[in-house]
Order: structure tokens, then C-alpha cells, then sequence
């Protein structure tokens, strides 16, 4: 990503209504999928650890691990989660195999320097048997915005593509959700309007509080409504649970 959007994730990933959103989504996969125990889980594209912390809080006692390809986000992740975080390539990940029971990535492989077929390798190769892999993926090639500019997307997803990718690379039981589906008018209208403005600000930004509020509270609303059965056809984000084969 570009060097300022690491230092607008550091600000707004512990309070933005997106990140504590997809934070919500991961853990809740995490907790529906048990790993095996007693490995640590490895956050693939840490970012600057507000996952990692957020992981830290929910889950004590569990042995977490992270991995960032800019040294100066590695650093600023280890300190804000506690973490034994890494600066290394999702390429090519520096651990042995089988060495985590979980690996949770969020919107990283997406990115212009990830090779999807690769990185996927790898998150199958350290996984134990049995591992769960959590991925994050933005959705939709129309949503593409000055946003994804930003932070080098090459490429968005949808919950088709993205299921097949993972059973190409060896998972099973894979399941997709689209997410952020609620507010997915809003967003394609945003979207839209900035696709025009290809100079424009990425989406991470602080919100006035009430604005912050009343979008976390539609991802809630929405959330509960996934809890109870409900799917929904399409979203800004695509959700990708699978395990690697015992």
C-alpha cells in the first residue's frame, strides 16, 4: 500500500465502523470453525495489528503470530498487539509447515504484489491438518474506486470465483458470504462518484461519530440477520472460511 494509508489504518482501525466489522466477521468465523488446538494462528498481512490486538482481547491464552511486508507496519503491529510479528512476503512465507492451527488474512490477497496461486500454497503449507484459513476479500470488479488505487488492489472478487480459487488450491469445506450488503447502495453510490475523481482519498477516513455509529450498527443488524439464515446475493465484502485437508 502506500505509505500514508498505513498511517490512516493505524488511526482508524481500532474505531472505524469497517474494521470493527471485519474484525467481528473473522472472529466469529474463527469461533464457528474450531482449529486445532494448542497452535498459534498466524494474521497474514497484519497491517498495523488492530486484528491481531482485537484477536488478543477475544481469544486469551492464544499463541498469535503476524506477518507484514512493510518493516515500519510490522513494528508499529507488534507493539500495539503484543504479537511476534514478522516482516516477510505472503509469497513466501518465513515458517515452517504446519506450524499454525488458524490463518486469518484480511483484503491482502487482492493486492498487486500477491500471486493469488502462491500465497494460497503457502497459507495451505503452514496450516496443520485440519488448520482453518479465514480470508477477507473485496468484492465486485464494477466496485473498483480511487480506494483500491490506493491501496493496490489488483483485483476484487466474487463469492464464486473466490470459492473455487480455494478449492484449486487444496481446501475443503469451503464456504463464502458476502458481507457489507446492507450498505451496499451507499457504497456503489460513493464508489461511483469517486470512480470519477481518480486522485480521490481512499475510504479510510474518521466519520463524524453518529455516521461512524449508525454504519456499525447496520453491520450488526446485518450480522444477525446472517446468524439467523439469511444470505445475501451480494455485498461490498466477500467472507472465505476453509480448512486444509487432515
Amino acid at each position: 500500500m502506500e505509505r500514508n494509508e498505513y498511517v490512516l489504518m493505524d488511526a482508524a482501525e481500532d474505531g472505524m465502523w469497517w474494521y470493527r466489522a471485519a474484525h467481528a466477521r473473522v472472529l466469529a468465523a474463527l469461533r464457528a470453525r474450531h482449529a486445532p488446538p494448542g497452535l498459534p494462528l498466524l494474521d497474514a498481512g497484519c497491517g498495523t495489528g488492530g486484528l491481531l490486538r482485537r484477536l488478543a482481547a477475544a481469544l486469551p491464552g492464544q499463541p498469535l503470530a503476524g506477518l507484514e511486508y512493510n518493516p515500519a507496519a510490522a513494528a508499529r503491529a507488534a507493539a500495539k498487539s503484543g504479537a511476534l510479528v514478522t516482516a516477510g512476503d505472503a509469497n513466501t512465507l518465513p515458517f515452517p509447515d504446519a506450524r499454525f492451527g488458524a490463518v486469518v488474512s484480511v483484503d491482502v490477497l487482492c493486492h498487486a504484489g500477491v500471486e493469488e496461486a502462491r500465497a494460497l500454497a503457502e497459507f495451505r503449507r503452514v496450516l496443520a491438518p485440519g488448520g482453518t484459513l479465514v480470508l477477507n476479500l473485496p468484492a465486485f470488479e464494477w466496485l473498483r474506486s480511487a480506494h483500491d488505487t490506493r491501496v493496490h488492489n489488483a483485483r476484487r472478487y466474487t463469492a464464486a470465483r473466490a470459492g473455487a480459487l480455494l478449492r484449486e488450491a487444496g481446501f475443503v469445506r469451503v464456504e463464502t458470504r458476502y458481507w457489507n450488503s446492507l450498505l451496499l447502495p451507499l457504497m456503489v453510490a460513493q464508489r461511483k462518484l469517486r470512480s470519477r475523481q481518480p486522485d480521490a482519498a481512499s475510504d479510510v477516513a474518521p466519520f463524524p461519530p453518529w455516521l461512524d455509529a449508525t454504519l456499525h450498527a447496520a453491520t450488526r443488524a446485518e450480522a444477525a440477520l446472517a446468524r439467523l439464515g439469511l444470505h445475501y446475493p451480494a455485498g461490498g465484502s466477500v467472507l472465505v472460511v476453509a480448512t486444509r485437508p487432515a
